[in-house]
């Protein structure tokens, strides 16, 4: 790619530097680059070096204590650093998931004549909006109506001004695409870039099984991802219940945790009354690596979202690192997990009860060789439809037909 103009793209994220998130990470620290897009990137304090993390230049927010510290200092940066761009040294701006810094950028941008883009990974004004009142509903107090308000006033903006004024919107699904296009924005300024896979990383045959104790040899499911008690993962313990009507010896393991302490306590506490205390075991938080040898050693993965509007936006992962495994796997209908099972032909698309998830489940028990034959072709689908090499190429380009146009 030597041949074409490189483009400097000035991005501010939410995350803290370095992120584990592989659509910042991965896609623009490491695939971008190779299409000539170098990302200066702008980001809250972590913990870590960024030397795995290949971007132009890396800042990051003072780590000050406390959280309200660290965000004014966190816009205090963004300020300096969007003040102090020009077109001399950034062909784009790009705002991330942020909405009062992405208006704050698209009238810098404004000023000094350069492309502002929006990337919404995440519906984060209707989850708060929605969050908050759940808990007033609830019974919580005057916090979550501050929180509310400010969800309600973060929507407007958003729709009204940032998303109307950006020049190009990138959204992280089919489906998030339809609902904002469906709130006025031309859908000609939208582009969809769903999750993906390093497919450099991941390889066909690369990880080596791994096996908790007294685990290696009994049949078992795996869950990869957080275990917040949004996600309703009390659905797949019951699944397990019915599945073990028919396989008894069947285990459940839940690979990661929850920000919130309490709600991995209260998943294994359900599984404890209805009678699988000791057939489901949460790992914790792992290393990627330690992750993928627990999984890979699974007869089958379970990938499950609930429906709702916010969710229904989302983009999964885990079901693309199962079918990147070569994993048998059962999957919701998700919208975008729909999509991909349905065009690859390889897991279990199932509507979202336990029964459903259950059949398939057993399924796949009752004929495991032919499940694995079906698993063996998820590895070729990743590769051409959902590797991070094929998402950066589409991205590569639309930034530079964006940058072309001018600010």
């Amino acid at each position: 790619m030597n041949h074409l103009r490189q483009l400097s793209l000035l991005q501010l994220v939410p995350e803290p530097l370095p992120t584990f998130r592989a659509d910042v990470s991965v896609l623009f620290g490491k695939y971008l680059p190779r299409h000539g897009v170098q990302c200066h990137i702008v980001g809250m304090p972590g913990m870590g070096e960024m030397n795995d993390q290949d971007f132009a230049s890396v800042r990051r927010a003072h780590p000050a204590g406390g959280r309200w510290r660290q965000e004014f200092f966190y816009l205090l940066l963004c300020l300096r650093t969007l003040l102090g761009a020009s077109k001399h040294t950034y062909d784009l701006i790009q705002v991330r998931d942020m909405v009062s810094i992405g208006l704050l950028a698209l009238l810098i941008a404004r000023l000094k004549g350069i492309p502002f883009v929006y990337w919404i990974s995440y519906l984060m004004t209707e989850g708060r909006i929605e969050r908050s009142r759940e808990a007033i509903n609830a019974g919580a107090g005057f916090r979550f109506r501050l929180v509310l308000l400010k969800g309600l006033i973060e929507r407007a903006i958003l729709y009204r001004i940032v998303l109307p004024g950006a020049r190009h919107v990138f959204v992280q699904s089919e489906a998030m695409k339809e609902l904002i296009a469906a709130r006025g924005v031309q859908p000609e300024k939208l582009t969809a870039v769903p999750m993906g896979v390093d497919t450099e990383t991941l390889l066909p045959g690369s990880v080596v099984k791994q096996y908790l104790p007294d685990w290696e040899g009994v049949p078992f499911i795996a869950y990869l991802g957080t275990l917040e008690r949004l996600r309703g993962l009390h659905v797949v313990v019951d699944a397990l219940f019915m599945v073990r009507e028919r396989y008894p010896q069947t285990r459940l393991l839940f690979v990661g945790d929850s920000p919130i302490r309490e709600d991995a306590e209260e998943l294994l506490a359900y599984a404890d009354r209805i009678g699988l205390n000791d057939a489901v075991h949460v790992t914790g938080w792992l290393p990627t690596n330690q992750a993928w040898a627990l999984l890979a050693g699974a007869d089958v993965a379970i990938s499950f979202f609930p429906r709702s509007e916010v969710l229904d936006t989302n983009s999964p992962t885990k079901l693309l690192e199962y079918l990147a495994l070569g994993l048998p796997c059962v999957g919701n209908d998700n919208p975008d997990q729909a999509q991909v099972l349905s065009t690859s032909g390889v897991g279990w698309l199932t509507d979202s009860t336990a029964e459903a998830l259950a059949q398939a489940l057993c399924e796949i028990f009752a004929d495991s060789e032919a499940a694995c034959k079906r698993a063996a072709l998820g590895p070729a689908y990743i590769n051409a439809t959902r590797s991070y090499r094929v998402l950066a190429a589409k991205v590569a380009e639309q930034y530079r037909f964006i940058a072309a146009k001018g600010g």
